[in-house]
């Protein structure tokens, strides 16, 4: 890859999508192109079709996607399948037609099966059920990672599918009602803080989880843009995974909370574990550089500066 070369990143103005921009601005690419939803609508097989015909990237990323935590899932189960499916098949179709040279698609590790065997191996895709509260969104996941591997092994083309865990860091979604667990509980501490109450949390804690920072994901997407990767699926993590209940009292100290925490065992935990096995990405040269407590900080801090575009935000 030519640090010329034209690279399309789909969703660039997302939390994934901003720090890809980054990290390949930072490595010297200097032909970079994205599209609000406003100026293109990637649900829109025709506007996509013209615009990929129009600009001919030599690459695409594709970080494009509707998504949500437990909540936003389990009530739109349609919309997550749906409007998913569009996007990607767009995209990876006209990718294919226009003949670019490498397509990078951004999936989740919801993908596996709910009571897989831990760590999650790439072998264990469709191996068992999935977690019912976010089926939707993993089956539109899974039937993109599908149609990246048929078009390789078909066609012979270079496309690469990245299944990177629970994800955070500047530019994430704070809003309680369809944030992830961890800038949910980073806003629902501060704002506890401030109003000197407590705060409730779903579950019982017990749930392990893995996060990984948006900018340890950026260097994996560009990693893989100036690689020849040999095959079509690959896990992006640590390798490690903490409770729930440690990420809340992590996050309470970080944030100065001294009140209690309330956990709510009436609601779901979603999945026991889900713990990436990276031995493949990481074997291939790329590791995971962002320690958990301190990209929280980063994050936290991100928050504080920007806290005043949230405040619209209705509290649940």
């Amino acid at each position: 890859m030519n640090k010329t070369d034209k690279i399309y990143i789909a969703g660039h103005r997302g939390m994934v999508g901003s720090a890809i921009w980054r990290a390949l601005t930072t490595a010297g690419y200097t032909n970079i192109i994205g599209k609000t939803s406003a100026e293109l609508d990637l649900r829109n097989q025709a506007d996509v079709r013209s615009f990929i015909a129009s600009e001919k990237p030599v690459a695409i990323i594709d970080a494009a996607a509707k998504v949500g935590g437990i909540l936003a899932n389990s009530e739109n189960q349609f919309e997550f399948l749906l409007e998913n499916q569009q996007i990607q098949n767009n995209l990876i179709q006209e990718a294919h037609t226009n003949n670019v040279a490498k397509f990078i698609f951004l999936g989740s590790s919801c993908i596996y099966p709910k009571l897989s065997p831990q760590p999650l191996k790439e072998e264990y895709l469709l191996t068992g059920s999935l977690e019912p509260t976010n089926e939707g969104y993993a089956i539109a996941k899974i039937s993109g990672v599908k149609l990246c591997q048929f078009i390789r092994n078909q066609y012979k083309k270079d496309f690469v599918s990245l299944m990177p865990t629970n994800l955070y860091g500047p530019f994430d979604n704070f809003d309680l009602k369809s944030s992830h667990v961890l800038p949910a509980m980073l806003r629902k501490f501060h704002e506890a803080k401030i109003s000197n109450n407590s705060v409730q949390l779903w579950g019982s804690g017990k749930p392990m989880r893995e996060f990984l920072h948006v900018d340890d994901l950026a260097k994996a997407v560009l990693f893989t843009l100036e690689n020849i990767l040999p095959e079509h699926l690959y896990n992006v993590g640590t390798g490690t995974d903490i409770t729930i209940k440690q990420l809340a009292e992590t996050i309470q100290e970080i944030t100065g909370h001294r009140g209690e925490i309330v956990w709510d065992r009436e609601k779901p935990d979603g999945t026991p574990r889900k713990l990436l096995d990276v031995s493949k990405l990481n074997k291939s040269g790329w590791k995971a550089q962002v320690e958990l407590q301190d990209g929280i900080k980063e994050t936290y801090k991100w928050f504080l500066e920007h806290q005043d575009s949230f405040k619209q935000l209705k509290m649940s």
